[in-house]
């Protein structure tokens, strides 16, 4: 059974930091891809920053430059560093772990950026 467990998240005022921690594990697997999204309601989940197996990292055009995806060896854990938030990455963010076609995703967590 796959486990996915976010932490991290709150109120920070724009241009304020959080970081974002999430851990992977249960799967006798090896994982394709793991990474973060977020969604406001009305509005798709979209992607925010993901690491690929063949090497790759995306990131959302929007968070270029502020936020930073990292990832331990073994890809259990992700994490992610937002800096010079803006009231727009007012989301819920959600972490996913990506089996082949297999996706699984934490419950998410709340970041409110606001004054």
């Amino acid at each position: 059974q796959v486990q996915v467990v976010e932490s991290g998240g709150g109120l920070v005022q724009p241009g304020g930091s959080l970081r974002l921690s999430c851990v992977v594990s249960g799967s006798i697997f090896s994982i394709s891809a793991m990474g973060w999204y977020r969604q406001v309601p009305g509005k798709e989940r979209e992607l925010v920053a993901l690491f690929s197996r063949d090497g790759s990292i995306k990131y959302a055009d929007d968070v270029k430059g502020r936020f930073t995806i990292s990832r331990d060896r073994a890809w259990n854990t992700v994490s992610l560093q937002m800096n010079s938030l803006k009231p727009e990455d007012t989301a819920v963010y959600y972490c996913l772990g990506l089996y082949g076609s297999a996706s699984f995703w934490g419950q998410g967590t709340q970041v409110t950026v606001s004054s």
